[in-house]
């Protein structure tokens, strides 16, 4: 095997050989081929595309590089639940003990910020003292003991998709289907699930922008999973605007929590609620969706999701008094808030220029391994729909010095885009799809 030769087939938009491109993935894993030819690749396959039999050896090669968990041992289902990534995506948060609260036990491989998104673990490490790194042994522990668990990739799982995931960010290589369906699900696969929720974002803020395209890659990544036995829904949601209110690691987190206190923004909460109720209906096929919504429901309102949380962050080493002072998370020196510019509609909130926005405030990454800080980010008043009058505030920004709360103070003004009545609203619907390779 050439490593030269693979790159320049798929380069030229040739259909690979499973042997040789298994051969050349795993000649990554050893170290044979360096990080600029696998670049290469990337690029080529980013531009060309996988076809279903080359995505299914990526997949076999990222789940054959490490180890997959054996959580047979568990009293109770296992189900799992991964987003492909937006601006204000805080779910997994607040999501996970709410779920695990419902009785299902919920292991979690997260990834961090991936682009213009935040990461789940880089929102989880906002939080002083929490550990996502751990060993497989200590996250069955906990997992044990809490009924959830959050860590990030080790070297034992599937350590091929951690070093391509790192690289895609990097190097403009993040928003191929083929690639994002193989990363997640190779992750998903290793879990030793009962079922799995995909969350696909679908909007200006979201990898894959288009309905069509957001679809195509829930329909792979169903079809991945029903193919080897995991029963797995996709349901497409809205990123044509931040989810909540609350862009920024260590402000979502906040907001996160919140959400759990029954304080969180109606869409946030709804589509937590909605997503909980899909994952007790996969660990109780014979939960009515309406019965795993009450159920749901009923842990958020009574409490238990919030000391799920508690128990959660004290397992994983954290400090548990943020949970019942989630402002002291939003630790940036200077805020400053923003006025409209002009009265009329809101008609738009567009979640790609504010998430690139928390990345120039140096809340987001641009290097591989590049520290973040957590606490620069934005705090909006206004979602599509709202009126506003001129020197109405908008927004807050959270940055480190003067000059950066300039810049977010532009960032968030170009964000909002205000209308005259009549104009067209840009607002999808929380929900508009949901794929469960069965049914519509």
């Amino acid at each position: 095997m050439i490593p030269a030769r693979v790159i320049e087939a798929k380069r030229d938009g040739e259909a690979l050989d499973a042997g040789l491109l298994a051969d050349f993935l795993r000649a990554y894993v050893r170290g044979e081929v360096p990080d600029y030819q696998m670049a290469a690749f990337l690029m080529a396959a980013y531009l060309n595309g996988l076809d279903d039999d080359e995505t299914e050896v990526l997949v076999r090669c990222m789940l054959e590089s490490g180890d997959t968990l054996d959580l047979s041992h568990l009293p109770g289902p296992r189900v799992g639940k991964h987003s492909t990534g937006g601006v204000g995506d805080k779910v997994s948060l607040a999501l996970v003990p709410l779920v695990a609260a419902c009785g299902v036990f919920v292991p979690m491989i997260s990834g961090r910020g991936l682009a213009h998104t935040g990461g789940t673990l880089d929102k989880l490490e906002a939080i002083p003292g929490f550990q996502t790194e751990l060993s497989l042994a200590r996250f069955k522990k906990v997992l044990e003991e809490v009924g959830c668990a959050v860590v990030g990739q080790t070297t034992e799982i599937a350590p091929l998709d951690r070093r391509l995931y790192a690289l895609r960010d990097v190097t403009g290589t993040v928003s191929a289907p083929p690639l994002i369906a193989a990363s997640i699900m190779s992750k998903k696969l290793a879990e030793g699930l009962d079922g799995l929720l995909l969350d696909v974002k679908v909007g200006s803020g979201a990898f894959i922008p288009g309905e069509g395209g957001a679809s195509e890659l829930a329909e792979t990544m169903v079809k991945i999973g029903r193919g080897q036995g995991l029963p797995t829904v996709a349901l497409l949601t809205a990123m044509d605007r931040p989810l909540g209110n609350a862009v920024g690691v260590g402000l979502e987190t906040a907001e996160a929590i919140r959400c759990l206190r029954g304080q969180g923004p109606p869409d946030l909460t709804e589509l937590v609620l909605i997503e909980a109720a899909e994952m007790v209906c996969l660990a109780d096929a014979g939960a009515t969706a309406i019965e795993a919504r009450d159920r749901a429901e009923a842990m958020l309102s009574s409490g238990a999701a919030l000391d799920r949380l508690v128990r959660l962050v004290e397992a994983q080493g954290g400090d548990t008094t943020v949970v019942d002072e989630p402002e002291r998370l939003a630790t940036a020196r200077e805020k400053m808030e923003v006025e409209a510019q002009d009265g009329g509609v809101v008609v738009e909130v567009r979640p790609r220029v504010l998430g690139e926005g928390v990345i120039a405030l140096g809340g987001g990454r641009v290097l591989m391994h590049q520290p973040i800080d957590p606490g620069v980010g934005f705090e909006l008043y206004v979602s599509p729909g709202d009126v506003v009058v001129r020197g109405e505030p908008i927004g807050v920004v959270h940055a480190t010095d003067p000059e950066g709360a300039r810049l977010g103070a532009e960032v968030l003004s170009r964000a909002v885009r205000v209308g005259r009545p009549g104009d067209p609203v840009v607002r999808r619907e929380l929900v508009s799809r949901r794929i469960d390779g069965r049914t519509e």
